[in-house]
């Protein structure tokens, strides 16, 4: 009976005898189990069975290491942090109160490069992986499995697992089958190629494959991702819009780029979607992107005839956009792609694509340092995220932030970031709402002037033209006020403001 309900949705009719209850799943999650989910950003991620724990560990204390491809939506972080289920928990999350725990020492967080986390599953680093919950639209007559709006770490989750837990959500439609192309480069020391030259070359499976053996429950689902919060754009990120595409343009009128530029990339959020909105109504023209996550603006560049085509590891849009995307599949099956996270962030293909970068930064200091993990260098924010796997190796890799915050008591120019995710080594232009800052071919004492006349809010700008010019009388080669260096943040936790006057 159990079949026939959901034969277009399981084509091996012996799984149907697998089908349990959200609660009946989470039982099967012991205390110290390591724990794969899918979800990447919010999408694709486990809807039933990971908040079925949080709920069980209220009466039934355990903790498991949780390790996904990314952020999980639905507040599942919060809520497994909140009922004391979580020992550790890896690579990236997004949750306020999953980080109040984490910054509170109560769960241990591992803040990784998402190109590295499937590295760390292959080689045991944590030992077996117990359990995977993997979201899926369909399970195929071979045992394979069609991910849904998401990828992230799901394949190497499925083979590395002594059990899998699927949740198969009727909320996802069935056409998602044909959008995925996966495929595993293997394990050391016997690695292949990748064999991808162009951003949409497809060179794997459009399922999971698994061992069927494995799948000890699915648990039936009818619920959508958690929708992105999408923000307007504001003055700040119109201007970030605005800089880099007149610095585009220079760089086009020099022949350094064409007007199809290379395969973009950019982080999720408010200004990442404003910068690739403001791409629709400038000169450029059969942009290519390759990345993690295909937002909102991937498909206003779509629908407007800009971007040809799209690469990353998951679809996380606004409700609005996910309508709009899942009423016209077939349309979009064309023009996207979505891939295991160890493709879609692997640093050759970055490198070898020529991929220009675009990332958030929290704090950039005078000489290109950026921060983009840790408030005042101690307190957790999100992560690093795949950042650094484009930054590090992209043909061009930009960092953007708004040039001051908290209503104008933090600078985001500051002396010395108080923790370094990207050195300056990696990256060439820094731009905030006042102006970019092409560092390429400076040295240390050229690129903070540079940032200094470029990119500081003017409320800063003497503040900071103050120290550099008494760093420099004391002469080096990177010059610093070592006894100075962290003073604006010392007065913002003193006084509420890094402003000295």
């Amino acid at each position: 009976m159990l079949i026939k309900m959901y034969n277009d949705r399981i084509h091996r009719p012996e799984l149907a005898s697998k089908i349990i209850t959200d609660f009946e799943a989470a039982a099967l999650i012991k205390d110290g189990m390591v724990v794969g989910t899918s979800g990447f950003t919010k999408s694709g991620d486990s809807k039933a069975v990971l908040p079925a724990l949080a709920e069980m560990a209220k009466e039934n204390p355990l903790k498991i290491t949780l390790i996904s491809g990314a952020s999980l939506g639905n507040n599942t972080d919060g809520k497994l942090a909140d009922a004391g289920a979580l020992h550790m928990r890896m690579p990236f999350q997004v949750d306020p109160v999953l980080r109040k725990h984490i910054n509170n020492g109560n769960i241990y967080f591992i803040d990784q490069h998402l190109s590295e986390t499937s590295e760390v599953v292959k080689a045991d680093t944590f030992g077996d992986m117990d359990i995977a919950i993997i979201e899926a639209c369909q399970i195929l007559s071979d045992g394979s499995i069609v991910p849904t709006t998401s990828i992230g770490n799901s394949a190497v989750f499925a083979e590395k697992a002594k059990k899998i837990i699927i949740e198969l959500n009727l909320a996802m439609p069935i056409a998602l089958h044909g959008i995925h192309d996966i495929f595993s480069a293997g394990v050391y020391p016997k690695r292949v190629p990748i064999p991808i030259v162009i951003p949409d070359n497809k060179i794997g499976r459009t399922s999971i494959e698994l061992d069927p053996a494995k799948i000890v429950a699915i648990v039936i689902t009818d619920q959508h991702d958690s929708p992105a919060d999408i923000a307007e754009p504001d003055e700040a990120t119109t201007n970030i819009s605005n800089h880099l595409l007149e610095f585009f343009n220079n760089e086009v009128k020099c022949g350094r780029l064409k007007e199809n530029l290379m395969p973009l990339q950019a982080g999720i959020g408010k200004v990442a979607n404003s910068v690739l909105r403001g791409f629709i109504n400038s000169k450029f023209s059969n942009l290519t992107m390759f990345s993690e996550v295909l937002q909102d603006s991937t498909f206003d560049l779509i629908d407007a005839g800009k971007m040809n085509y799209a690469s990353g590891s998951s679809i996380t849009v606004s409700a609005k956009y996910r309508e709009m995307i899942f009423n016209n599949l077939e349309y979009y099956k064309h023009k996207i792609v979505l891939r295991p996270q160890e493709i879609s962030n692997s640093v050759g293909l970055i490198r070898r694509l020529g991929v220009i970068s675009i990332n958030t930064a929290l704090e950039c200091d005078i000489y290109g340092n950026v921060n983009s993990t840790h408030v005042s260098g101690t307190h957790m924010m999100n992560g690093i995220g795949g950042s650094e796997d484009f930054a590090r190796n992209s043909y061009m890799s930009i960092f953007v932030t708004s040039s001051i915050a908290k209503g104008g008591s933090v600078s985001s120019i500051v002396p010395m970031v108080t923790h370094v995710d990207h050195t300056e080594h990696d990256v060439d232009v820094i731009v905030t709402d006042k102006g970019l800052a092409d560092l390429r071919g400076l040295s240390p004492r050229q690129r903070a002037q540079v940032v200094i006349d470029n990119c500081v809010h003017e409320d800063y700008k003497a503040q900071l033209q103050d120290y550099f010019d008494r760093a420099l009388l004391r002469g080096g080669h990177t010059p610093h006020l070592i006894e100075e260096a962290f003073k604006w943040h010392a007065n913002l936790a003193e006084k509420g403001t890094m402003k000295f006057m």
